[in-house]
């Protein structure tokens, strides 16, 4: 006969599996361009949350807005239940949360940091030992609930200003912000009068000379989306990176996927941006299901994008986190990103990091949008 500790642990792993379906269900039905710059663009409202998480909260938002349940398309602000009820609102009887994954920790320890091999992990209330070095690392995943806004009553939320733009009019201080991050990666950043000084491109990254070159015979929403575009490449997709050469066009998505993300946190209009098929590229790669591709490359963008925007001094939308909700992540606190490390992995994961998703340059030394 089962004991109750281990009918609590079957439970839990049932409802892994279940979210485990409905994510890979869902990710599989972003296969073009327009289905991806929409995740994207709600991905950007809810950039502290990790691309496996927002996936989820989108898919089931859809489901209780189509059984009425719910009475907007899209989820404005998440939170756990306590969180609601810190900012004086209750969740409403008979509104279902929507499940997502949340990391579960444990705590390492190890007299020689520098040794991966030399870390053990602590039991509860187990203290280190004199001299070792304690750290915190994610063990796997568990389910845990979030509410939307709109399935709430109570105190009105703080508003937050969100920025309003004119078509093809650039955000205010969002070409210096980006600038500064290419240049402190060390690179020169160049206006060029006409795209044939660059190969016929929008911009180009050219690692060789160190210098991002932007053409500047475009509006300044389009410069400042493909300056983003071209940030993407210096983050992530350097010579040195021998993953990069794994596959051509991942990188041209990762970065134009970045560029989205930058855009649609401050109000552009991102509509008549062309995100490159996703199929084709997914289906290609050697050892990897479509699935993981689609998923480690969202979370790849996610990541990238939101450095770029903790970085800047602009006015952005909210990142989904309820105005108002200071307290540090909780039980069923924003995620930040953590369990989408493997989220199909859901066993505990080694102290080393993951590897990355593959993804190709251009060229070796330049990268063009």
């Amino acid at each position: 006969m089962a004991t109750r500790q281990e009918e609590a642990r079957e439970a839990r792993e049932a409802k892994l599996d279940e979210l485990h379906e409905r994510l890979t269900g869902t990710v599989e039905r972003l296969v073009t361009g327009e289905d991806w710059a929409e995740a994207l663009k709600f991905a950007a409202n809810f950039r502290s949350r990790s691309f496996n998480n927002v996936i989820l909260i989108w898919e089931q938002h859809q489901a209780a807005f189509e059984h009425g349940r719910v009475h907007e398309p899209f989820p404005t602000f998440v939170a756990g239940y306590k969180q609601w009820q810190q900012l004086g609102r209750q969740v409403e009887k008979g509104q279902a949360g929507y499940q997502i994954l949340a990391p579960v920790t444990g705590r390492f320890a190890s007299a020689n940091p520098l040794d991966a091999d030399s870390w053990r992990r602590l039991n509860r209330g187990e203290k280190p030992k004199p001299g070792e070095t304690v750290r915190t690392r994610m063990v796997g995943v568990r389910p845990a609930y979030v509410w939307d806004v709109s399935q709430t009553a109570g105190d009105p939320l703080p508003e937050r200003p969100s920025p309003r733009l004119l078509e093809g009019e650039a955000p205010a201080g969002l070409w210096e912000g980006l600038a500064a991050q290419v240049e402190g990666a060390g690179f020169e950043v160049l206006r060029v009068p006409y795209e044939g000084m660059i190969h016929g491109a929008n911009g180009i990254t050219d690692f060789s000379a160190r210098q991002v070159a932007v053409r500047e015979n475009m509006d300044p929403a389009a410069q400042v989306k493909t300056l983003a575009h071209e940030l993407a490449h210096v983050t992530l997709h350097g010579p040195n990176q021998e993953e990069a050469r794994q596959h051509r066009g991942i990188g041209e998505v990762e970065a134009e996927s970045v560029a989205l993300m930058v855009g649609a946190a401050h109000g552009m209009d991102t509509t008549g941006y062309t995100i490159p098929y996703v199929a084709g590229w997914a289906a290609n790669v050697d050892g990897k299901a479509p699935v993981e591709i689609v998923q480690s490359t969202g979370e790849r963008v996610r990541k990238a994008a939101a450095s770029i925007l903790d970085q800047l001094d602009t006015e952005q939308v909210p990142d989904g986190t309820p105005p108002g909700l200071t307290q540090s992540v909780g039980k069923n606190g924003p995620d930040r990103g953590a369990p989408d490390q493997q989220a199909a992995v859901r066993r505990a994961p080694s102290l080393a990091p993951e590897r990355e998703a593959a993804r190709t340059p251009v060229r070796a030394d330049a990268r063009g949008l």
